[in-house]
């Protein structure tokens, strides 16, 4: 595997199109939970399951306890950036990553530094009415009871793809362009087992596909590398 990562290393020092595909394990060293392991969101107990309270038609019948679950499960405002996050800033400002196509809703990558950001899935950062399309901060939301409502008396929606809800035209897009310019396509942290999202690689055409995730993935066959580790191992053992 240490051979895998050397092989890693030294393409990130040839390459000059970068982009990374993530998904939750990208923040779960940040202290982030994920979804889908042992101890993810989705094998908790509530009264409904994950999926059905993060259900566009859940927010619309029951608003208050989509709001309940939302601030007490999606909110992590005092994560901080990790390894892989900064190593990514890192190859920004050195004009080697061509973007971040992320699943992740945590605003971490932009934290770190980066701007060239696709969040396919939105951000807890951004809020809008949906009566008027004001936009409103975070604090809209953790700094109001119940159901946070704009001025206009319209209700105030995290801006996040909830289930049933399709993903933004343009960020799809950019993402696209993005993974096509790609010479090295590094995907990590994810199962890629959430489509759209992961049917994205298939446009990629590049030079390399690296694969760095510590369960087995549908992808794991595509891999020119494929090392099955943690994100901050691997990346803290890149240039």
């Amino acid at each position: 595997m240490e051979e895998q990562i050397q092989k890693l290393a030294d393409l990130v020092k040839k390459s000059e199109h970068i982009v990374f595909f993530g998904g939750a394990g990208v923040s779960t060293e940040s202290g982030i939970p994920d979804f889908r392991s042992v101890d993810g969101l989705y094998h908790q107990k509530y009264d409904y399951p994950p999926e059905t309270i993060l259900s566009h038609s859940f927010f619309l019948q029951r608003t208050k306890e989509f709001y309940e679950f939302y601030r007490d499960k999606m909110l992590y405002l005092d994560a901080k950036p990790n390894i892989t996050h900064k190593k990514l800033a890192q190859w920004e400002t050195e004009g080697k990553l061509e973007g971040i196509v992320t699943q992740n809703i945590d605003g971490l990558h932009q934290l770190a530094g980066n701007q060239k950001v696709f969040e396919l899935h939105g951000s807890i950062h951004r809020n809008y009415c949906t009566k008027c399309h004001t936009a409103f901060s975070i604090d809209s939301v953790i700094h109001s009871d119940g159901i946070p409502h704009c001025d206009c008396g319209g209700i105030i929606k995290p801006d996040v793809v909830l289930y049933e809800e399709g993903l933004n035209d343009d960020t799809v897009s950019g993402a696209i362009r993005a993974i096509q310019n790609a010479d090295l396509l590094i995907v990590g942290g994810t199962s890629l087992s959430v489509y759209p999202a992961a049917g994205m690689l298939q446009y990629f055409t590049g030079d390399t596909l690296a694969l760095i995730n510590k369960s087995a993935t549908p992808y794991d066959s595509n891999a020119d590398i494929l090392i099955q580790k943690g994100l901050g191992e691997v990346f803290g053992q890149l240039p």
